[in-house]
């Protein structure tokens, strides 16, 4: 089956995919879905003895970072791997890999060997902690990064300790800016005529997505810690007992805090000296959400949720993974989309968050099976089928 683009936006673009796991799967996936012709080239199975992430390949998991990809299988470690994978460079316009950073030389694939082939070529490489420095040589882990990249103190309740995120937050948001930095690329190279070699990590995407609580040290010099479901800054912003379960609510600004007042039922916390402005309910913030969970243990989610909507009040209920889907808003939106896998029949995953109106994303195609589309994409460099066969009897493919 000859490539079915996703999407128009970025069609003409070919992409070798080297990558494994999930940050570099996460990348490809993001161009994959705007209709980039994505050749997943993957270490021929009887040649996989670590498995990894694709030794489950049915598995909701490796199902939702490899739609709308092609299967080659390559030995890299084979010469005549090699130099098939050269012969694809030639006429490819991205290269995506997530190995230790020393490898991509000792296999004879860094940039300036592959650009060397085609100097438009686009190499985009992630890594745990960076291409150099004391730690580049390191093996990434997510929590790792987590954990060095500030998070885990920030996050979790007063006392209890370092918590990671629900999400494998630094592989995400490293796939996602790498994507990112290949589309910026591209974008360069139509001015240029050159590609380049762009490179992102675990621990540098980590550190961006600290953001506001970064910058609280870098400018201000004070360090954040844990504050629960407490918002740092914003108060009162938080989550609150009701009479059937817990709810979020956020207060911002003046305007805001006096229609909760209003709609507590409290209005005298307004004029309240401790309450009187932002720093003062800081400094009581453990008195002022007390009060407020005195009243909003009265009445179930939904009735607060209703009534502080209607205020002009944010706020909203707090679900569990199959409430998220069944929302309302979120059924409009469509954020779960169809795709029917040969393999495993009818399956949902969630779209594109973004939307091009006149270009949309979609799910053109099913994760393949390892190798579903070595022969097509070898006779379209002019193997035939018997020099195809030789390789495979060689386990070149």
């Amino acid at each position: 089956m000859p490539h079915t683009p996703a999407a128009s936006v970025l069609s003409d673009v070919t992409v070798l995919d080297l990558t494994r796991v999930r940050s570099g799967p996460t990348c490809v996936r993001q161009l994959a879905d705007w209709g980039a012709d994505v050749i997943k080239v993957e270490i021929p199975p009887e040649l996989d003895a670590k498995g990894g992430l694709a030794s489950n390949r049915h598995g909701a998991d490796f199902q939702n970072l490899h739609r709308n990809k092609r299967s080659l299988t390559l030995n890299l470690k084979d010469e005549a791997g090699l130099k098939i994978f050269r012969e694809l460079v030639a006429d490819a316009d991205v290269v995506v890999e997530n190995y230790r950073p020393d490898v991509k030389t000792r296999l004879g694939i860094d940039y300036e060997a592959l650009a060397a082939i085609n100097p438009r070529i686009i190499l985009a490489s992630i890594s745990g902690f960076g291409q150099d420095g004391p730690y580049a040589k390191r093996p990434g882990f997510d929590q790792v990064a987590q954990g060095m990249g500030g998070l885990m103190s920030i996050t979790g309740l007063p006392g209890d300790g370092p918590v990671r995120a629900g999400i494998p937050i630094a592989d995400l948001t490293a796939g996602i800016f790498c994507s990112q930095g290949i589309l910026l690329a591209l974008l360069e190279r139509q001015k240029s005529g050159k590609g380049q070699w762009l490179h992102t990590s675990l621990l540098e995407a980590q550190i961006f997505m600290l953001d506001f609580q970064s910058a609280r040290w870098l400018v201000d010099g004070e360090v954040p810690w844990q504050a629960g479901n407490n918002h740092p800054t914003s108060i009162p912003t938080g989550v609150f007992e009701t009479a059937d379960g817990h709810m979020n609510i956020s207060v911002a600004g003046g305007a805001i805090w006096q229609k909760f007042c209003a709609e507590m039922g409290h209005p005298e916390w307004i004029e309240n000296p401790d309450y009187i402005d932002g720093k003062t309910r800081s400094d009581n913030r453990d008195q002022l959400n007390e009060a407020i969970t005195e009243c909003t243990k009265l009445e179930t989610t939904a009735t607060w949720i209703d009534r502080f909507n209607k205020a002009g009040v944010p706020c909203g209920p707090i679900y569990k993974m199959d409430e998220v889907f069944a929302d309302p808003q979120v059924e409009a939106l469509g954020l779960a989309q169809p795709l029917t896998s040969p393999a495993l029949g009818d399956l949902n995953f969630v779209r594109q968050p973004v939307n091009l109106t006149r270009t949309p994303s979609s799910f053109a195609v099913a994760p393949p099976e390892a190798g579903e589309h070595t022969d097509e994409v070898l006779e379209k460099l002019g193997y035939t089928a018997t020099e195809i066969e030789d390789l495979r009897s060689r386990g070149v493919v």
